[in-house]
């Protein structure tokens, strides 16, 4: 009889897992067109604000700047969702646990940029001086180390994702796995010399974690199988 009312509880605990992870992964599908998304339409709404000179991480800035800051927090939480989703779809994997950690500490860095705001500068928030300050604020600070701690996380991310890919003989997304990565650093090494570089190198990475999150999802089983 025992046997008999296990079998129902295995089978209902295995269906609510596979539900849970692709819920969670498509929360890592979800972070990185939410903040893009909205960090695009406050970038236009709002005055002083520039692509050419500004970043997307002084949007938290000024009065509407709560937007913004809503957008780092929810984007972290996501981020640490789809990280939890990768665990679970290949925590059997070798590799896969460590791929699932990092995505981890990319979301966790999010939240806190979120909660330490980037400092003034370039004219934005409007009437912000051209220049910046000659040093950098406590708060700028942190912002700018989870960020870049956060982006390298997810470049190693990445690294191991390919070779997991790799593994499985799936060459078009390793070699994707390997140049993402290549692609974030340089956008990022270029951020002196042009502001959209760096932004572009961070939507790369955000998009990259949409992707992959997408592949699993479309990998994972659903409740019926």
């Amino acid at each position: 009889m025992a046997q008999t009312n296990n079998a129902p509880i295995t089978a209902s605990s295995m269906i609510s897992t596979r539900r849970a992870t692709r819920v969670l992964l498509a929360g890592g599908i979800a972070a990185g067109p939410l903040f893009l998304g909205a960090g695009l339409i406050q970038g236009f709404a709002r005055e002083g604000f520039d692509f050419t000179r500004n970043a997307i991480s002084q949007l938290s800035l000024g009065g509407l700047g709560w937007i913004q800051v809503t957008s780092f927090l929810l984007t972290g939480v996501l981020a640490i969702a789809g990280a939890i989703g990768i665990w679970q779809s290949l925590r059997d994997v070798p590799g896969g646990v460590w791929a699932s950690r990092l995505v981890g500490v990319f979301g966790a860095s999010f939240l806190l940029a979120g909660v330490f705001t980037a400092d003034a500068g370039a004219g934005f928030p409007a009437g912000t001086p051209e220049r910046s300050g000659a040093s950098m604020s406590a708060h700028g600070a942190v912002h700018m180390l989870s960020g870049m701690v956060g982006f390298l996380a997810l470049c190693a991310a990445s690294f191991v994702l390919a070779r997991l890919f790799a593994a499985q003989r799936q060459r078009g997304w390793a070699i994707a796995c390997r140049l993402v990565p290549v692609g974030v650093l340089v956008g990022f090494a270029s951020s002196s010399v042009a502001v959209l570089a760096f932004t572009a190198g961070a939507g790369l990475g955000l998009l990259w974690l949409t992707a992959v999150s997408a592949r699993l999802l479309a990998a994972a089983p659903t409740a019926q199988q």
